[in-house]
């Protein structure tokens, strides 16, 4: 059995990690609640349940984690059937034996709520998830919403354990209710999800004390970027006492992560979000409640690295990630990639400054 990394990302840690680097701008890193981040992340989302990915996923990781341009790494149980989070450990123990990084310089974060069989089981999914979730008891048929999602205490408490046990460590550094209430809000209704949310905190307060977690935070798709009029929309603010309920002052909700890009900047167009008394955007949502924010599909899968509006001596890619990673009050854009030609395109962007916050709005405006 391989043993369990110990530790989580630390103040020293992840300020040696910046320090360390070389031929990149100190702004390249944001500092946010003590924790040094860079403004790239890598993420793990596309690809198949194969071993052939499994190497392209952790050869990746390694390579951006080792050029000393990227400490923030995201995951989730359900990507590629639980084996995104096995190739995301095997790399980051990799890195730990070569002498590469230590666990304190990480920022480590995962997903859980989708129903995430595993792919390396001898089994169909369906009778993967009777034996392992109901059959356990972990899982109530019931809770299931639209055949995919559940967010019921029991549920997370087992998703979490398999989670620490993929990624081979003691504790990660951000765990994220994933896509909640994209799932569950119109589903189950405004009273009924907000219930289930202050049921999920609370368990994450709990795993919080002992060790299991460092922070904890919503993974959404459309509910914070949408009107509020629109009966999927999800206030921010709300959230935010929802957490104060089951935490007190010091709770641990304290990062979002939402779809930010060329094609849906909707996050620092539209002024959607309340908080006290204001009518504000996302991200200024999110930095008046000290909330962290990470970005997804920063190249809309792919999409964006096509564009034809690249800048002189940028590559689409290079633009759409620069643009992503230059928005105020913002931690960084995950972007998701197996090629390694890919990977030394993306971490060009981080030798260059971000636009200051005078070129990201004239660059918006367009």
């Amino acid at each position: 059995m391989v043993s369990e990394v110990r530790g989580h990302a630390t103040v020293a840690g992840t300020a040696r990690y910046a320090a360390r680097a070389q031929g990149i701008p100190r702004s390249h890193f944001r500092d946010f609640r003590e924790l040094t981040f860079s403004s790239l992340g890598v993420g793990t989302y596309l690809g198949n349940p194969d071993a052939e990915t499994d190497r392209s996923v952790e050869e990746a990781l390694v390579r951006s984690v080792a050029s000393g341009a990227v400490n923030v790494v995201d995951t989730a149980i359900n990507y590629r059937h639980q084996k995104a989070e096995r190739s995301v450990g095997r790399a980051l123990r990799r890195l730990i034996q070569e002498n590469r990084i230590t666990r304190d310089e990480i920022f480590l974060c995962t997903k859980n709520g989708y129903l995430a069989p595993d792919g390396d089981a001898p089994v169909p999914p369906a009778e993967w998830i009777r034996q392992e979730l109901v059959a356990t008891r972990s899982l109530d048929p019931k809770e299931i919403v639209d055949g995919a999602h559940a967010m019921s205490v029991s549920f997370l408490r087992d998703q979490l354990a398999r989670s620490l046990h993929n990624l081979g460590v003691e504790a990660v550094d951000l765990l994220y209710l994933h896509n909640a209430a994209d799932a569950q809000l119109e589903a189950v209704g405004r009273r009924v999800f907000m219930e289930r949310l202050a049921a999920a905190f609370e368990f994450y307060e709990e795993a919080r004390k002992k060790g299991r977690l460092l922070w904890y935070g919503l993974a959404t798709w459309d509910t914070f970027r949408l009107a509020r009029t629109e009966p999927g929309y999800l206030s921010l603010q709300d959230v935010v006492e929802v957490a104060r309920a089951a935490g007190g002052d010091a709770h641990g909700f304290a990062f979002i992560q939402f779809p930010f890009n060329l094609a849906m900047p909707e996050a620092a167009m539209i002024r959607n979000q309340p908080v006290r008394g204001q009518r504000v955007t996302l991200f200024e949502a999110a930095h008046l409640l000290h909330v962290g924010t990470f970005s997804s599909v920063p190249l809309m899968q792919g999409r964006l690295a096509q564009w034809s509006g690249a800048w002189p001596g940028w590559t689409g890619a290079q633009t759409a990630l620069q643009f992503a990673r230059s928005a105020p009050h913002h931690l960084a854009p995950l972007v998701g990639q197996k090629g390694l030609d890919h990977v030394e395109e993306n971490l060009k962007v981080a030798r260059s400054p971000p636009l200051d916050p005078e070129e990201f709005h004239s660059l918006l405006k367009k």
